[in-house]
């Protein structure tokens, strides 16, 4: 299990995990670029029979998922295995119809992670909201979403007596 937490921090590694995961695969979702150092990813997904609802546009479902794990991923990354990081909240406003390739990026700034961290100081839980936009080729913006992470310090395990 070790090693496979190793070969998870590895940008290269988790690019490729993510890229070759099967829902992913499935809706076309891609990671053009995964910069955990700078803290930045960004997503791309093309029009695609495997992901448009009804009427011809990007499913509504597939558009959050292309975002969902990267703010906990990158979080995770910086602050390490001595914290707890889940998502709590989240919400997807649709501004316009997707007909194209659309992406998206996910930043966070490394002063935030910072001051996650001293908040956390006292193991008292951290709530972050982040908002994102997602855009189509032209920059059309398609959808807003907002996500609320839920964050924490583990307190240290008792030493078995």
């Amino acid at each position: 299990m070790a090693i496979f937490r190793r070969l998870q921090n590895n940008p290269t590694i988790s690019k490729f995990l993510f890229n070759h995961y099967p829902p992913y695969r499935g809706a076309g979702i891609y990671i053009e670029i995964m910069n955990l150092e700078l803290c930045h990813i960004r997503v791309k997904m093309p029009l695609t029979w495997k992901n448009q609802n009804l009427v011809g546009t990007h499913f509504g479902g597939s558009l959050y998922s292309m975002v969902d794990p990267f703010y906990m991923m990158i979080l995770l990354h910086h602050l390490g295995s001595k914290y707890i990081v889940w998502d709590k909240a989240a919400e997807i406003n649709f501004l316009s119809p997707g007909r194209s390739t659309v992406h998206a990026d996910i930043r966070v700034d490394l002063a935030e992670i910072e001051q996650i961290r001293e908040l956390a100081e006292n193991y008292e839980p951290v709530l972050r909201t982040y908002h994102l936009n997602i855009f189509d080729e032209s920059g059309v913006r398609i959808a807003e979403v907002k996500k609320t992470l839920y964050i924490r310090r583990k307190k240290a395990k008792p030493f078995p007596q």
